[in-house]
């Protein structure tokens, strides 16, 4: 009998322990050591890349580096190279994000992979220092190539370099609000930009649904995820908010490496236009989906487009 009960209990059970299962989520930084360096004072810098490491150390997060943004007055900054540094050594992984974060449809494919080469200049060894080596790497502008040939080639030359390609299901206007945010601090305006950040995170939580459901209407359920931010000053100061959003909305954070043993990654994907979209997207339309599955993705509200003064995402 208790056998019995065992056999037509089991879809259930299962039910029940997939639907208490966490949700999964690998978040990634771009633009180290800052997408601001031409915006703000070092001192700034510095202290919003202690405030992101602080806010990350446990996340198992990994953070894309731009070599160019290392320099000051063309020379590399000992000071710039540390705070990289400090990212290592708190258990936060580093990846390959290009030197001078140029898009591949306005390159030329070897100066694409000039740059990426140059962009290990100091990351090689960097990591080297802490026994890893380079392993990841992001499209600026998440831009894989619009011609087969091109991505035939180009995926070629990251496998003979040791890089896995790290994509973005995730992907949003962070950007936006980032540019808002500091046009405002700098402004002094900094009631105002406190203000954006809980707007912040209800958009990106808005991201996460929208995504969360499409992973079930392309693959029957929830992936684990890949969030897409950069590192700002508007992340140095929502970073623990957002993630403890994201914890309450019943996420684990992940490594890179663990998110994409999801086998969802190994989906074709069918987009070769010239934007930079979700990953969830390019496999829908591998698989030709209609116009009505990409509706209703969440837009950046147009009063912070207005602050931002940007036409759109």
């Amino acid at each position: 009998m208790l056998r019995r009960f065992l056999l037509v209990a089991s879809p259930f059970l299962l039910a029940v322990a997939q639907a208490a299962s966490p949700r999964q989520v690998a978040i990634t930084i771009d633009d180290l050591p800052s997408s601001e360096v031409s915006l703000s004072s070092e001192a700034d810098l510095a202290a919003r890349n202690a405030r992101i490491i602080a806010a990350l150390r446990g996340t198992n997060a990994i953070g894309f580096v731009n070599e160019n943004k290392l320099e000051v007055d063309g020379a590399v900054s000992a000071a710039r190279l540390q705070w990289l540094r400090d990212w290592l050594a708190a258990g936060i992984a580093l990846g390959n994000h290009t030197y001078n974060h140029n898009g591949l449809h306005a390159t030329a494919i070897a100066d694409y992979e000039r740059s990426i080469l140059d962009g290990e200049r100091q990351l090689r060894p960097l990591l080297a220092e802490f026994g890893q080596a380079p392993r990841w790497f992001r499209h600026p502008y998440l831009q894989a190539g619009q011609e087969d040939a091109l991505r035939t080639r180009l995926d070629a030359f990251l496998g003979e370099h040791g890089y896995r390609v790290a994509p973005v299901t995730v992907d949003n206007g962070e950007w936006i609000y980032a540019r808002a945010y500091l046009l405002l601090r700098n402004a002094g305006k900094h009631d105002e930009a406190q203000a954006l950040i809980p707007e912040y995170i209800d958009y990106l939580e808005a991201k996460f649904q929208f995504f969360e459901q499409a992973s079930k209407r392309l693959f029957g359920r929830e992936i684990a995820q890949v969030l897409l931010i950069h590192a700002n000053a508007l992340n140095a100061d929502a970073l623990p908010a957002l993630l403890e959003r994201l914890r309450r909305r019943g996420y684990d954070f992940v490594s890179l490496e663990d998110a994409l043993a999801d086998p969802a990654y190994q989906h074709a994907d069918g987009y070769r236009g010239r934007a930079g979209i979700s990953w969830l997207h390019r496999w829908a339309m591998a698989e030709h989906k209609p116009k009505v599955f990409y509706e209703g993705e969440p837009a950046v509200p147009q009063p912070v487009l207005d602050l931002a003064g940007v036409d759109g995402e």
